[in-house]
């Protein structure tokens, strides 16, 4: 990516480029924010697809409006799953960057909110290693969607990758206390899922989200 084409590109993520940013971010938090509110008292999440078959609980956890106050460039909403409850798989669409280390291809298998399982095309040991960190480690800390539709490709920056509108993004190791979370650990280590092609996420039996977009 060139100089100018990434600076087209900052600027379109963080709606620099919009003639009234300040009036874009607002319709960001508004919209995310009934969302949040939707959300609010719901219990199980389940996600779907070729990349995704896996279960959540969001019992009494709260969901966060990330809408740029706080993080820019930001839009995504995000809560901490109650730790004992992700029971599945998931395979992550792109490498997941920590330290400068990239590890492609990682897929995960959870029971009872632990990993069982890991494997990677690329840096496995890595991957292997740094679920051994601690016995926070291997319980998912996050759980979050992107809702910001101006960023459409994976950037090796995990401050915008975790944005793409029409993904989700789980991270491994320590959880958000103010969402409710009690998942302590020394990693905190994003990883994010496409959804854009045949993802769905389900919510307490409701379809609220398909191929990228809400329908609630």
């Amino acid at each position: 990516m060139s100089l100018s084409d990434y600076q087209d590109f900052v600027y379109k993520a963080t709606f620099a480029d919009q003639a009234d940013p300040v009036a874009g971010w607002q319709a960001v938090h508004d919209e995310q924010q009934r969302l949040v509110e939707w959300l609010a008292g719901k219990n199980e999440v389940v996600l779907k697809g070729s990349n995704v078959d896996l279960t959540l609980s969001i019992d009494g956890r709260k969901f966060i409006n990330s809408d740029g106050k706080r993080n820019m460039p930001s839009g995504e909403i995000f809560t901490s799953p109650i730790e004992d409850s992700a029971n599945g798989w998931i395979r992550f669409s792109y490498p997941a960057i920590r330290l400068g280390r990239e590890v492609e291809g990682i897929e995960l298998e959870f029971k009872e909110g632990k990993v069982v399982a890991a494997k990677a095309q690329k840096n496995e040991e890595y991957l292997l290693t740094m679920l051994e960190s601690d016995e926070g480690a291997r319980y998912l800390g996050e759980f979050a969607i992107g809702t910001n539709y101006s960023i459409q490709r994976f950037t090796k920056n995990t401050l915008y990758d975790e944005k793409i509108g029409g993904t989700i993004h789980l991270a491994l190791g320590a959880g958000f206390p103010k969402a409710g979370s009690l998942n302590n650990s020394v990693i905190h280590w994003d990883m994010v899922c496409d959804m854009r092609q045949d993802g769905e996420i389900w919510v307490d039996g409701d379809l609220i989200h398909k191929n990228g977009q809400f329908h609630i």
